[in-house]
């Protein structure tokens, strides 16, 4: 309430340069400490913590010691642990503290998941980022950026600041914007076959791409790739880690290696559950994420029935989605509860209703989100 009424008396130029002086502090404070790591932006609207997670694989089999700061997990030199903090790009202070840590415990490189919010309030600058990684990009964040077009700039940023190496996803419609943005090396992935006629980018396909059963499985120049994850997104993310892994001089049989056994990232599409009947994690907030979880389920299990626990759509932001993921779930499950996630000042009844108009009246509302687990 107090931040949204800051937000209201105060002039926004007068609040950029407040988070630039902000992201400016923290860095003096903790000795500009990127200038000693490879530092890896990963952004886009979906894949960015699973993208995060493959890269420091692939990077650690490489022999790159790395830390990496996601909204899923965090390690900087010692033991990987979850994200508590409910942030996917922390304040200014918590980035470079964690920077700093990363370099004293001897890190090469640092990757880290960058979000249009923490680019809006420059949470990214000062940060020498070498490396720019776009995995996709969906309407999100609407309210907050005030438009589509003002949300991809935001992730643009990024590449504005990282001039050395940019990777590219070429099935996604808004790499083009993206490919203007200058880079001495790009990158382009594809499991679509795509082929981008930007000169001189280097061009990395999946071929004849498999998701079936618990995992995934592809080709690269006629190395197999078995990667125990699900859904067929995760080919176009272990792709995106894979492009990351070759600018920093990785070989295509370590990336292998290091994908070989990753069985995901906690909460997202997770296996949790496999007799006597299946049970699905994916932390999807997004149409198109939950489209594509859906698909995915269905494709890899042809499950006889499945029925669908959707957390409404998280307080304060993006009202918009909130019925058009209640329908997406209508559209693919046979049953559907509706449950309470993270309403913030928001009334959650009311998120709940809102995500049960695009629902529809058979959906089960269940407040208590453990109560909702069937």
């Amino acid at each position: 309430m107090i931040k949204e009424i800051v937000k209201k008396i105060i002039p926004s130029f007068a609040l950029e340069w407040y988070h630039l002086v902000l992201a400016f502090l923290g860095a003096f404070f903790y000795g500009f400490s990127a200038k000693r790591l490879t530092v890896i932006g990963v952004t886009g609207t979906n894949g960015k913590s699973t993208v995060v997670a493959m890269t420091a694989r692939i990077l650690e089999e490489g022999g790159l010691s790395t830390a990496f700061f996601s909204s899923a997990s965090i390690k900087a030199g010692g033991e990987e642990k979850p994200n508590t903090l409910r942030m996917t790009m922390p304040g200014r202070f918590v980035l470079q503290r964690f920077l700093r840590r990363a370099a004293d415990a001897g890190c090469r490189c640092a990757v880290l998941e960058v979000s249009s919010e923490g680019i809006k309030q420059s949470r990214h600058r000062f940060i020498d980022f070498e490396e720019a990684v776009f995995t996709n990009l969906s309407p999100e964040h609407i309210e907050s950026h005030g438009s589509f077009e003002n949300y991809r700039k935001a992730k643009g940023k990024l590449f504005k600041a990282a001039r050395k190496v940019h990777i590219l996803n070429l099935d996604d419609e808004n790499t083009e914007y993206f490919l203007s943005f200058p880079a001495e090396k790009k990158y382009g992935y594809t499991m679509e076959g795509n082929n981008s006629a930007s000169p001189g980018m280097i061009t990395v396909e999946a071929e004849n791409p498999t998701a079936a059963g618990e995992g995934i499985s592809f080709r690269i120049n006629d190395i197999p790739f078995s990667i125990p994850m699900l859904g067929d997104f995760n080919i176009s993310n272990a792709l995106a880690a894979v492009c990351v892994g070759l600018s920093q001089g990785v070989s295509l049989e370590n990336c292998r290696k290091a994908l070989s056994d990753m069985r995901g990232v906690p909460g997202r599409m997770e296996l949790v559950v496999k007799s006597p009947f299946k049970v699905v994690v994916d932390y999807a907030f997004t149409p198109n994420a939950l489209e594509k979880v859906y698909r995915a389920i269905k494709g890899n299990f042809h499950p006889g029935k499945m029925i669908c626990v959707l957390g409404a759509a998280g307080g304060g932001r993006d009202k918009w989605k909130r019925p058009v993921l209640g329908k997406i779930a209508r559209e693919h499950c046979d049953s559907i509860i509706v449950t309470n996630e993270d309403p913030y000042n928001e009334d959650p009844e009311e998120i709940i209703g809102q995500v049960i108009k695009g629902a529809g009246a058979e959906a089960v509302k269940v407040l208590d989100r453990r109560a909702a687990m069937p």
